[in-house]
């Protein structure tokens, strides 16, 4: 009997595979961790062919794990890092270069070539982005530039372009023997190169990234049959059914389906949304205008985001560069140790800000510091670094759409994080809920899959199977909240405009 769903979730870290049941609870899972490659100061790269190999044997892992085979599994949902870019020859199945990572600022001179006299907002009404090196499409324009023999193959048709869902789902349904080359609504909204208002590609914006039309998948709705895992594979006449980008499908697995409704996912980096209904709207305060879902035929829904660059990746780094911690847990604990951040300020610009700012110049500063602050302080400023950046993107959120939260559904790893997720609510002043099934990333990948195949109804069984897990209310005065926040605002000017000529080519 079919009754369950696969999502695959293809993160930035890692790749898992989780199977849920008709009730949305975890049934087993597997997840392993990919190298994370790093050739030049603000260089991100990842092994396309490594993530590929992890998808196979995490899906293996989780249905092994779970006593099941392909034959119980309704439906597959992929979800996956956003933006960040591959590049293969569709006759090979081979990248011609590594997955350019999302938070890669390589292409930071092209970007501001594209831009020329109109700046990083030249395409912003067409796409909802900015010119920034976030994005997919400069990526693609500098592996076309910069790897040899690539452009030749892409202007012949060989080389096709996808973020991390297209290429999953391109193998799992056949590679180069008729492997589907599609993405979604929501990913192709994180290229640079789709018209909101008309879901396609433009012509226009891809002409000046020097990028050809035939490299772009097909774009589709986030919850239809795309293919079916190919024979021999892992998940043989599975429907493949459902593509979200990681955000999106943290939206969708929280049940945000009113205009209104936001959630916050605590990952990597952490990513705010907000539904805005079906039309979207263009962010007058440094928020991105995003496709949020698109169910079938029914018409997308669109979202406000606020992309926070560094969150968690900045726990990792105390634990891997500088050996503070040894595991991401700990620093709860050693945090702990102190009763406030003994006025020192973590402000994480490893790669440049993100929303609100978009200063690609910045870079990560820890200021404030005097004799007496200690380890346990640095965890806590660590911790609260996550919380300052939230609360300026809810504040940006709150200006643009003109709707005041009153509680922020938050998920992703980071929220197991107590002392994290108490600051978050004070510093918000807003009420901080956390669900039940915390993986609301895999969840809402396959809720698309199992709607588009009939195994759940629609967004009403979603909010059904959503439940509240604990609520966290703010308890700090206004005064102290107040200081804090503008001690982190002062913190975060001294990250500008540190990058210049003289100090990173």
């Amino acid at each position: 009997m079919a009754d369950y769903v696969l999502a695959i979730d293809q993160g930035t870290t890692s790749s898992r595979a989780i199977i849920f049941d008709h009730s949305g609870q975890i049934v087993e899972s597997g997840q392993l961790e990919h190298e994370q490659i790093f050739p030049k100061a603000g260089w991100v790269e990842h092994d396309a062919q490594e993530i590929w190999k992890n998808v196979r044997e995490v899906v293996g892992l989780a249905l092994t794990r779970a006593n099941l085979t392909y034959n119980n599994l309704a439906a597959v949902g992929i979800t996956n890092q956003r933006e960040t870019a591959v590049v293969w020859d569709k006759t090979t199945g081979e990248p011609v270069y590594n997955a350019i990572v999302w938070q890669d600022t390589r292409t930071q001179k092209i970007v501001e070539e594209l831009g020329g006299s109109e700046g990083a907002e030249k395409y912003k009404a067409k796409v909802g982005l900015p010119l920034a090196t976030y994005f997919s499409g400069p990526k693609v324009k500098w592996i076309l530039d910069n790897v040899e023999g690539a452009r030749a193959k892409a202007e012949a048709g060989d080389l096709l372009f996808g973020n991390t869902d297209t290429w999953v789902l391109w193998n799992m349904t056949g590679g180069k023997d008729g492997g589907v080359h599609v993405t979604d609504v929501t990913n192709a909204s994180r290229t640079m190169l789709m018209d909101l208002a008309t879901l396609s590609w433009d012509s226009e914006i891809a002409a000046d990234m020097t990028i050809p039309m035939s490299m772009l998948p097909e774009i589709r709705s986030s919850s239809e049959v795309y293919g079916k895992g190919r024979e021999g594979g892992m998940v043989p006449g599975v429907p493949i059914a459902g593509i979200l980008g990681d955000q999106q499908a943290a939206t969708f697995g929280q049940a945000c389906f009113e205009v209104g409704m936001a959630k916050n996912t605590y990952g990597t980096g952490n990513f705010m949304l907000i539904n805005t209904g079906e039309k979207p709207i263009a962010s007058e305060n440094g928020l991105l205008t995003t496709v949020c879902y698109k169910i079938g035929d029914k018409p997308a829904v669109y979202a406000l985001e606020g992309s926070i660059a560094v969150t968690g990746s900045l726990v990792q780094w105390l634990r891997d560069n500088l050996g503070m911690i040894k595991d991401a847990p700990e620093i709860e604990e050693l945090a702990k140790t102190v009763d406030d951040n003994g006025g020192a300020y973590f402000v994480p610009a490893f790669s440049g800000l993100f929303a609100p700012y978009w200063r690609a110049g910045a870079r990560g500063a820890l200021v404030g510091l005097t004799r007496y602050v200690n380890k346990g302080h640095i965890a806590r400023a660590t911790l609260e670094a996550t919380a300052f950046q939230t609360r300026e993107v809810l504040d940006a959120m709150n200006a643009d759409s003109g709707v005041h939260l009153t509680e922020l559904k938050v998920d992703g790893g980071m929220v197991q994080n107590e002392l994290l997720m108490q600051f978050q609510a004070d510093i918000l002043g807003v009420t901080v809920v956390r669900p039940k099934v915390a993986e609301t990333t895999a969840l809402g990948a396959a809720y698309a899959a199992g709607i588009a195949v009939g195994f759940w109804e629609g967004e009403q069984d979603v909010i059904n199977n959503w439940a509240e897990d604990k609520r966290w209310e703010p308890s700090m005065d206004a005064d102290t909240r107040d200081k804090l926040y503008r001690n982190w605002k002062k913190a975060v000017t001294k990250t500008f405009n540190w990058v210049d000529s003289d100090t990173e080519s």
